[in-house]
């Protein structure tokens, strides 16, 4: 297995609740070599606050947090993102364990910028949050499921700390990033739309589905490229045979 790149690795907090989850968060990720990290929604927090909990060891990270109002935005940049989350079911798609996670992203993180992300002290990442996400981890617990954020943090980080100490070097080639996917799975909806294949009253049911066969693959910028010119070939085709036969 490869070494895990820390230093293509952030920590991605959305809608935190309490400024001292951020701080504890922020101490976390540097306990375990981790340096980055995004705070999406929710500008008030206490910078007091985050400071004590982050205490002086982590003083640089807390005050390198980029600040975002959208995940749109914060994971525009990312090559693969991995969503947390306590709750299974068939909604939300297969999961792995931390320790999975972490030979997962060992070669993905040499050449390609990974974000970890945690959702809300009290509801934790929606479906639609998901989305974005190409890899789920859950973190087993013996009963009570729910975590405290930067326990969940330190949990997840500990993991690719292990996979950071391996060995080998393997480095997997740089994919495509999430503005891009993006862009890619608006065209395809689009498309299918436009064919029928997708129903117009409920289309995001079904593109969850692509979005989970996609993200089982490891999708190049060049691949994403050939896909949306395969959707804009369909486009021009029914275009064209439409104006043929009027």
């Amino acid at each position: 297995m490869a070494k895990a790149n820390l230093e293509n690795v952030t920590i991605v907090l959305k809608g935190p609740k309490f400024p001292g989850n951020v701080g504890s968060a922020a101490r976390c990720a540097m306990n375990m070599g981790i340096q980055k990290m995004m705070v999406v929604g929710n500008r008030d927090l206490d910078d007091e606050a985050v400071r004590q909990m982050a205490t002086h060891v982590a003083k640089h990270i807390v005050e390198g947090i980029r600040h975002f109002d959208s995940l749109d935005e914060a994971l525009a940049d990312f090559s693969w993102v991995v969503g947390t989350t306590a709750r299974q079911g068939s909604g939300r798609g297969p999961v792995v364990p931390p320790r999975r996670m972490g030979e997962i992203l060992a070669g993905l993180s040499q050449k390609n910028e990974i974000a970890l992300l945690f959702g809300p002290e009290d509801t934790g990442l929606t479906n639609d949050d998901l989305r974005f996400c190409q890899t789920l981890v859950t973190i087993p617990t013996a009963g009570f499921k729910s975590l405290n954020l930067s326990h969940a943090v330190m949990v997840i980080c500990y993991e690719l700390l292990l996979a950071r100490m391996q060995n080998e070097d393997r480095i997997a080639p740089k994919l495509a990033g999430t503005k891009e996917l993006e862009g890619m799975y608006a065209k395809l909806k689009e498309t299918l739309l436009a064919i029928g294949f997708l129903l117009p009253d409920n289309p995001d049911y079904w593109m969850m589905h692509l979005r989970r066969l996609f993200s089982r693959t490891t999708l190049l910028a060049r691949e994403v490229k050939i896909l949306r010119g395969i959707c804009r070939q369909i486009e021009w085709y029914g275009d064209h045979k439409e104006r043929k036969s009027s």
